[in-house]
């Protein structure tokens, strides 16, 4: 089951951006994207800075900036991360995960705890201007030189 934008589906939990920091160094976050988000061979996790209002697809394909609504990057960390060990980060993980991503991209402050009341209420920067995903499915080849 995905999450929606309401997050109804989301699971009991809770985590901070510091849980969250002390984690992504853990569970191999930092081993594909970099060990501050921004060089990897994953896809970069820092967005570029940019100017208030600005167009967020100008500051990098990064999920915690282009996403329309919170839920969704708690659902594709939950679902799709880490890489090869898929599903296996608890919700209070994955809460402390999205709060660390949504926190270095200055979209909720350092401090915000992240559960399935807070999350849903998240006002993404590209709320309004978000486009769809590429087409693909699970079980389709991955996109060409993507490096996983």
């Amino acid at each position: 089951i995905s999450i929606s934008p309401t997050g109804m589906e989301l699971p009991a939990g809770s985590g901070t951006a510091e849980q969250g920091r002390r984690l992504y160094l853990q569970k191999r976050c930092a081993r594909c994207h970099g060990p501050d988000g921004t060089d990897g061979d994953a896809p970069r996790l820092l967005a570029r800075e940019g100017q208030p209002g600005e167009d967020p697809w100008r500051r990098g394909r990064v999920l915690p900036v282009r996403a329309p609504y919170a839920t969704a990057v708690w659902d594709y960390i939950n679902r799709g991360m880490p890489l090869g060990d898929e599903g296996s980060l608890t919700a209070d993980e994955v809460y402390a995960i999205t709060a660390y991503l949504l926190s270095i991209n200055g979209v909720i402050a350092e401090d915000a705890v992240m559960d399935q009341e807070s999350l849903p209420l998240v006002q993404m920067p590209n709320r309004d201007n978000w486009a769809p995903l590429p087409d693909w499915a699970p079980g389709q080849p991955r996109w060409p030189g993507y490096p996983h």
